[in-house]
Formats: C-alpha cells, structure tokens, sequence
C-alpha cells in the first residue's frame, strides 16, 4: 500500500521525522510498522535470483545483508543524523568495533582519547594490535597531545564526547580539522550526548556511532547499535565488513528501536530537565565533593558545550565524600534509583564504574580518567523529579 509522502518543499523537525520518515506499509495498511521475522526472501525465477545477487535488482536477499525492518531503523537514524548513509549492528560494541577495523589495516595508527568505555579500551588497546594496528592514547581535551601523536600511518581519530563516565567534553570540531589535515578519519561515540542533543557530522567528524541499547531503546528491552557516515565510507568500508562478518541487528530489535526513536525527543527532554534539578541539588549538597553535569555553568568546559551541544543531557558525574565503602552505602540506600550498568533508560540507574565498566582498567589508567572508588555515574529517567531528589538526598545520609 502507498503512503502519502512527506512535505518535500520543507525541513521537517526531528521529532517529525522520527514518526514518519521511512514508512512502509503492507497491503493491510497498518499504522505501526510491521516486523519482518524472516531470514531470507524468496525469488519468482532463477533468473531473479541472480539479478537480485548481482546488483541489477535493487532488493532483500538475506537478512545478515539487510531487511526491510532494519532498512526502516536505519533510514529514520539516517535522517535524524543529517547522514548521507548508515548501518545498523547487533550492539553498541558490534558499532564500534565494526566502524574501527572496516576501515584499518596491518600497519595503520588509531589515536584516540584515554576516557573510553571499558570496552571500547579493549578495541583500540588490545585488539586493533592483534592484527597490527598501532595505537596511542591522549589526553582528549589537550589538542596539542592529538598533533603530536599523528604518525604518516594514522588513519583514524577516535573520542567519545561527553566521556563515560566523568563527562569530559573534548572539541570534535578542532580534532576532527586535525584529523583531516593528517588524511585521517574522525570517529565519534555519540551515545552520552544522543544524536537530539549534538550533531557531530555537522561539526566535522566523519563517522558516528550509537549504542542505540541506550537512550534510542529508552526502555531496557533490547540490544542495538548505529554507524553513521557518508555514502562513499559505508560502502567503501563498511557494507562489505558488515556484510561479510555478520554483526547483524534482529528484525526485532530494529521494529523496538524504530517504536523507540518516536518517543526520543520527548524522553531527552524530560530526564534533561530532571537531571538539571538533580545536579543542583547535588552541587549543594555537602556529602558531594565534586560534581559534574553538563548543563551547569560550573562544568570545566561549559563554553564549548554552548558551543557543540543544545543540551546538558541526562548523566550525572558525581563524587561522593569518602572511599569506595561511602559510594556502597549510598548506593545501597537508594529504593527508587536502580543498580545497573546500563545508562539511558527510562529507570534511574546508579553505576559505580570502578567496579562495572571500567573494572577492567588498571587502577593507574582509571586515575588518568578522573574516576576514583568514590566515583558515581547517575542515569537520570523519566520518575517524578521530585520523587527521585527525595530518594538521592536520603541516600546520602548514609555517607
């Protein structure tokens, strides 16, 4: 069945586009999309397969290649981004690692910035060696560390930015014209800031990744990750990576998604404005000995936050006064907020990364990224901002 097609004669909004951009309906005229469970697709005649297999007819042809619920996820992804090509994989770090090695060969460079997640150390320090990538780690806010780093063997730049999880904001603009002058690509991990809240292709970079798990999800419920760049990087490099080694996101999992990009600038914008309250509360609070957010004034980097982002976002860095033992309690007294590793959901989530997502790391590397045993990572949801504030600064009492 047909749909009527979009205006064409202006710019529709986000909030828009995520409700009805790549609709395709079946001949039942269904309002929500339907899901498309099947691993492979059939052919009228032999000679139909092999157009479809050659090139000459546009199609599905097996869904480790592609689907039409996937196709929908990525094209309203696309279309949020401002992106000119995408993929989806099976999970943020399937994004991550597929983004990195399509592209790299024996010999190449990476540099990339020290405050990573765990796992996303583990890519550039332990695996991209293993087949011998070489790589140097900076200090992401230091420009002149990214210049004195490039080697004629670099060939990607890689930061995520605000960092997991002491929200360091690093200037993708400025890093991504010094990868470009050394003929290198920027990679950007979009997940903190979320793709409503900064553009990073708009600022210069050359490929975005999503843990779409997180806010795009929204909800805990499914696994799911986005690679983003142009038409000539996806199909130059990724689509035959993908292609070829399988990272494939479920049918399922892309109609969750899809179902959950309708909903994200709504839930960004409500966990933003709780989280705002939060860190005000926190900032004052005296069992707090360092807090950062950054939708503050007071975060070390706020001018260039005004600058690349249209939000502070929905995490919260904070330290408590006291050892990893304080951080417990804390912790421990909360009924409200949830214990968990995960971050953009529509719970609370308290993460205590020294001991989850970047336990790990060495204790020295941890150091150099800010985090110490009293340091927390709020995921602030959509409860009753009140509600939460009550159940935080109970918490602390313990500490």
């Amino acid at each position: 069945m047909s749909r009527r097609p979009l205006p064409a004669d202006r710019a529709l909004s986000p909030a828009t586009l995520l409700i009805h951009e790549a609709e395709a309906r079946s001949g039942f005229g269904e309002m929500s999309e339907a899901m498309f469970l099947t691993s492979g697709f059939a052919y009228d005649t032999m000679e139909a397969a092999e157009a479809r297999f050659d090139g000459r007819d546009p199609g599905f042809i097996y869904s480790r290649f592609s689907n039409p619920t996937v196709a929908t996820f990525e094209k309203r992804m696309i279309a949020l981004e401002g992106a000119e090509a995408g993929r989806a994989t099976a999970s943020g770090m399937a994004a991550v690692t597929a983004a990195m090695l399509c592209q790299l060969n024996a010999g190449d460079h990476v540099v990339a910035a020290k405050a990573l997640f765990g796992s996303c150390r583990y890519v550039v320090e332990d695996l991209c060696p293993r087949f011998g990538i070489a790589s140097t780690l900076v200090d992401g806010a230091d420009l002149a560390q990214w210049r004195a780093a490039i080697r004629p063997e670099t060939k990607v730049l890689f930061l995520e930015s605000p960092t997991n999880p002491t929200l360091e904001v690093y200037d993708i603009a400025a890093i991504a014209a010094i990868a470009h002058d050394a003929g290198a690509r920027l990679v950007v991990d979009n997940v903190f800031a979320t793709p409503i809240l900064q553009k990073p292709l708009a600022l210069g970079a050359d490929v975005v990744i999503y843990s779409a798990t997180k806010h795009i999800d929204g909800q805990g419920r499914v696994l799911g990750g986005m690679i983003l760049g142009s038409e000539k990087f996806v199909m130059d490099h990724l689509h035959t990576f993908l292609r070829q080694t399988g990272p494939s996101l479920s049918p399922f999992n892309a109609w969750t998604l899809a179902k959950g990009l309708e909903t994200l600038p709504l839930r960004v914008e409500r966990a933003q404005a709780t989280a705002g309250r939060i860190a005000d509360v926190l900032a004052e609070h005296p069992k707090i000995a360092k807090l950062t957010y950054c939708g503050r004034a007071d975060h070390p980097q706020a001018e260039l936050i005004a600058r690349q982002m249209t939000g502070g976002g929905t995490l919260i860095a904070f330290r408590v006064e006291g050892d990893k033992a304080a951080a417990f309690r804390f912790g421990n007294a909360l009924e409200i907020v949830k214990i968990s590793n995960n971050l953009g959901d529509a719970k609370s989530i308290l993460t205590h990364p020294s001991t989850t997502t970047h336990q790990r790391l060495s204790p020295e590397s941890r150091a150099e990224m800010g985090i110490v045993d009293a340091t927390l990572r709020l995921s602030v949801g959509l409860e009753d901002a009140d509600d939460l504030i009550e159940d935080i600064v109970r918490a602390l009492e313990t500490v």
